[in-house]
């Protein structure tokens, strides 16, 4: 992956650094899901597997990307009230399916600014109290890519656990990635 220089992240006026960002290990998740085993995606560490962990990343980004859509809530997201989807978590072939159309989705505000407002709900507390925040859609792109390669990270785990091998940038955040060129090169 040509890793985005930083400056460059710092300085744009239009998603498209931060889409690629996301892109990229979308592709990577993309890689391992045509590759895993219906048993494995599904096998279960407690409570935790490769589908649980898929399956969370991709209503994440499927939340941001309804609410941007959805003209009514005037861009407003609430990432604790997705559509929490079982065939995401079950079925690889699905959640590879629902990745192409979101990497697709994604590309298409490559060219939207950074700066598009956005309400953020967070609950605060179990009877439903939200805290309404201010943010951007730039915002919720560098958070997307953060979430999302933590649970990479954790997916990593789980499938050297199954004697899977996946590349060493899997999990690993654009940041490190710059700072390992950086200091290797």
């Amino acid at each position: 992956m040509p890793v985005t220089s930083l400056s460059a992240v710092e300085s744009c006026t239009t998603s498209k650094e931060l889409v690629d960002e996301n892109i990229y290990p979308l592709n990577q998740l993309n890689d391992l899901l045509l590759l895993m085993p219906y048993k494995l995606y599904q096998k279960l560490f407690d409570t935790q597997s490769v589908g649980k962990h898929v399956r969370h990343v991709l209503e994440h980004y499927q939340t941001l990307l309804a609410g941007l859509k959805e003209s009514v809530q005037k861009n407003n997201i609430d990432y604790e009230q997705r559509d929490r989807q079982t065939a995401l978590e079950e079925d690889p072939s699905v959640a590879a399916q629902t990745v192409d159309k979101l990497r697709a989705e994604l590309q298409a505000l490559a060219h939207q600014p950074v700066d598009i407002p956005i309400m953020v709900n967070y609950s605060v507390d179990p009877s439903g109290n939200n805290l309404t925040l201010p943010s951007s859609l730039g915002r919720e792109l560098a958070f997307l890519m953060s979430h999302t390669v933590h649970h990479m990270a954790l997916i990593r785990l789980l499938c050297e656990s199954m004697n899977m091998t996946l590349s060493s940038d899997f999990g690993v955040h654009p940041s490190t990635q710059r700072f390992w060129q950086k200091n290797i090169h």
